[in-house]
C-alpha cells in the first residue's frame, strides 16, 4: 500500500520532468531550423538548365513539343532542380525555382500551344450507343422499381 501511494505522489512530478525534457529537446528530438539560402539556390539552378540544354540539343527542334522525345531529359531536369533547392535548404517547388523552370519552358516550349483546338463529334454509331445506354438503363430501373412496389407483399 505504501509503495503505491508513493508512486501516485511522485507520478505528477515525473510527468512534469519528462514534459520539461521534451520541451528542451533532450528527449532525442532535435528540431533544426534551416533557412532557405536563396542565393545559393539561384547559383545552382543554372547548372540544371545547362544540363537540360545539352540534352535538348540531341532532340530535333521540330520534336520539342512531343513529350515522348525528351521525357527522360525533363525528368532529370526536374529532379536536378529539386535536389539543388533541397541542398540550399529550400523547399521545392518555391517561387524562385518555379520562375527558373518557367524560363526554361518559355525557351523550349513556347511554340507548343495549339491556337485552334478542333473538336469533333464521335462517329454516329458510338454517339447513339452512348446516348441509348443511359436511357435504356433508366427505363429499366424505373420499371424494376414500379414492379417491386406492386409486389411488396411477396418481398416482405
Amino acid at each position: 500500500m505504501e509503495a503505491s501511494d508513493r508512486c501516485r505522489r511522485h507520478l505528477p512530478v515525473l510527468l512534469l520532468w519528462v514534459n520539461g525534457l521534451m520541451r528542451l529537446g533532450l528527449a532525442g528530438v532535435h528540431q533544426q531550423i534551416n533557412l532557405c539560402n536563396e542565393s545559393l539556390m539561384l547559383e545552382k539552378l543554372p547548372v540544371c538548365g545547362k544540363f537540360f540544354e545539352g540534352m535538348m540539343k540531341k532532340v530535333d527542334s521540330k520534336k520539342w513539343c512531343n513529350l515522348t522525345e525528351f521525357i527522360m531529359y525533363y525528368n532529370n531536369f526536374t529532379q536536378c532542380t529539386e535536389r539543388e533547392a533541397n541542398s540550399a535548404s529550400c523547399f521545392w517547388p518555391n517561387p524562385l525555382a518555379e520562375s527558373f523552370i518557367t524560363g526554361i519552358h518559355k525557351q523550349y516550349f513556347s511554340n507548343c500551344t495549339l491556337d485552334n483546338v478542333h473538336w469533333e463529334d464521335p462517329p454516329d454509331e458510338i454517339l447513339i450507343t452512348l446516348i441509348l445506354i443511359p436511357v435504356i438503363l433508366t427505363c429499366a430501373m424505373i420499371m424494376l422499381v414500379v414492379w417491386c412496389s406492386k409486389r411488396s407483399d411477396i418481398l416482405v
